[in-house]
């Protein structure tokens, strides 16, 4: 197997297999911004709640109170 055998291989992957939705999306011809940003907004979406969801978490946690928040509480610190 020579190097470009080896890149060969990751182009045809990435061509036939990962972007496989999106050639099928793309089928579609969406005539609106929004209709082709689909998967995008999904994404966009997905990460939104995640983030306020580990917000939140992290709120809940600050406001127990039991973090030991001194220069000194992790041993690397000194």
């Amino acid at each position: 197997m020579t190097w470009s055998g080896f890149f060969y291989g990751i182009q045809s992957f990435f061509e036939n297999v990962a972007f496989w939705p999106y050639n099928e999306l793309r089928k579609l011809e969406p005539s609106s911004w929004f209709g082709a940003n689909t998967v995008s907004w999904i994404f966009m979406a997905i990460c939104m709640a995640a983030m306020v969801y580990w917000i939140g978490q992290l709120k809940k946690h600050d406001a127990e109170g039991q973090e030991d928040k001194t220069v000194t509480a992790h041993e690397y610190l000194g």
